[in-house]
């Protein structure tokens, strides 16, 4: 599809079709990147996405993420 940019204030934007937008799953919030010569528009990711699910996966006695070491750990220390 060929747009033009149109005026908005003193920023230029672009109108999107009704069934890009839909086809894109686009909500209110997008996230807008450049990458390479071209603009990106993304859907924004939902803070704690899938979280439900690793929840329900993972018993809530259990870890969602397999323990790790730090470097504190692996370092002799004493009280």
């Amino acid at each position: 599809m060929k747009t033009r940019l149109v005026q908005i204030g003193n920023s230029r934007g672009v109108r999107l079709a009704k069934p890009i937008i839909e086809q894109a799953g686009l909500t209110e919030e997008v996230e807008v990147r450049v990458e390479g010569g071209a603009v990106i528009i993304t859907s924004s990711a939902t803070p704690r996405a899938g979280w439900a699910e690793a929840v329900s996966a993972n018993p809530p006695s259990g870890l969602i993420d397999p323990p790790s070491n730090t470097q504190f750990d692996e370092t002799e220390w004493t009280w």
